[in-house]
């Protein structure tokens, strides 16, 4: 699973292939479920960037608290929730691009939060799924990133709590991206790839945990 990451510095996202008239965003690099952030759509050409909320609102939602528990989308079952069946049927697929994203480790029955990224310090790109609905009268785009298990995986079994099942987010990788982005949902489980050994963790609390650890009782 993955409730929080880092989207790629302006350089990082060029190096994805990112335009670079895209690249000025303005917006927190840290993403929590509802902040709007950066997904890579297909374009005629070339991958094209759009900014939608991590979590992802149905079609027929009308309320921004949907996409609170969204933020992921288990390749089990995304094709029947009914949050996220509506995208998954119409092939509404996107790329997520991450720096780091964070997960928790227990170790003594205490979680330890970890930042995950790439050994060589690349950028990379996370399977999504995206949807569209009206709240308020303004158009809302917001994402899922989709999730397989990971209870045998050697890195990624590591994290969440021992009694919990293990997940892990999709990484897509550079010759796949485009294949991904004009995939149908028949072909979609093709991608669902486990991460590969390229992936370093380190010991490092998201801000918010920080700001709330170190928070003096009101």
């Amino acid at each position: 699973m993955c409730s929080n990451y880092e989207f790629p510095t302006k350089q990082g996202l060029s190096l994805l292939g990112i335009h670079e008239d895209q690249l000025e965003l303005n917006l927190p690099r840290h993403v929590y479920p509802l902040a709007p952030a950066p997904i890579i759509m297909r374009g005629a050409d070339e991958l094209e960037l759009d900014i939608a909320r991590f979590g992802l609102i149905p079609a027929w939602a009308k309320e921004f608290k949907y996409g609170r528990h969204t933020y992921n989308a288990r390749s089990e079952t995304v094709a029947t929730k009914p949050s996220f069946r509506h995208a998954w049927k119409h092939n509404q697929f996107s790329l997520v691009p991450v720096d780091t994203f964070y997960e928790p480790k227990y170790i003594d029955g205490e979680a330890h939060w970890y930042a995950i990224s790439r050994a060589d310090g690349d950028p990379f790109t996370v399977a999504a799924i995206y949807d569209d609905t009206m709240i308020e009268g303004e158009k809302i785009r917001s994402f899922s990133m989709l999730t397989i298990n990971a209870d045998q995986h050697p890195f990624m079994r590591e994290f969440h709590k021992p009694t919990d099942e293990k997940r892990s987010i999709i990484v897509i990788p550079e010759d796949l991206r485009q294949d991904w982005l004009h995939c149908t949902h028949e072909e979609a489980k093709d991608f669902f790839l486990e991460m590969k050994d390229e992936f370093i963790a380190e010991p490092k609390q998201p801000e918010t945990v920080k700001a709330r650890h170190h928070a003096k009782p009101s």
